[in-house]
């Protein structure tokens, strides 16, 4: 289905950027041994439950947004489990990219651009913009997050993609205005 919103279409294929980002530095974090700070929450176990938890919420902005504004239930089948993650995991992004695709698409900038305040799951008002600004910044923080801690381990950031095409090795020009 063709979006009928460039915002929305923007959105979700930011998001989608997004968990891919997320999965490969996952995938690196996972390679070279990370260990997550301890703590009681269950999401943050160990890096499968880590991973879980943005591919669970994934699918659960979406469901969301068609509980508010009255659509059909998407039926997207749960994420892998934990355990299944690193096996699973890139499958299922296929999955979520296809169903935000064909359960967001209808979504006009009429419904995007709306002031009407919805209650999220974890109970913050939100209107639907904000929910799929939201859906970009989560997987963010724990790409961040995690790329953080491979710092910490010694391992090196990936270098933006653009920069190795602009010759990164090359240092900068400044030029005074």
């Amino acid at each position: 289905m063709a979006f009928q919103s460039r915002g929305v279409r923007a959105c979700v294929n930011l998001q989608m950027q997004e968990m891919r980002r997320l999965f490969a530095v996952w995938r690196k974090a996972k390679r070279v041994g990370v260990k997550l700070p301890a703590t009681r929450d269950p999401a943050y176990a160990n890096l499968d439950a880590l991973m879980r938890h943005p591919l669970r919420s994934c699918r659960g902005y979406l469901t969301w947004l068609c509980e508010v504004l009255g659509r059909p239930e998407p039926r997207i089948p749960d994420p892998p489990d934990a355990a299944d993650v690193a096996r699973e995991g890139a499958a299922y992004l296929d999955v979520l990219e296809r169903a935000w695709e064909r359960h967001a698409g209808w979504m006009t900038n009429r419904v995007l651009d709306s002031p009407k305040v919805h209650t999220s799951r974890w109970g913050a008002p939100l209107t639907v913009e904000a929910m799929l600004e939201h859906a970009i910044a989560h997987p963010m923080r724990h790409r961040f997050q995690l790329e953080e801690l491979l710092a910490r381990t010694g391992a090196r950031r990936p270098a933006p993609k653009s920069s190795a095409r602009r010759g990164a090795s090359r240092p900068v020009r400044r030029v005074r205005a």
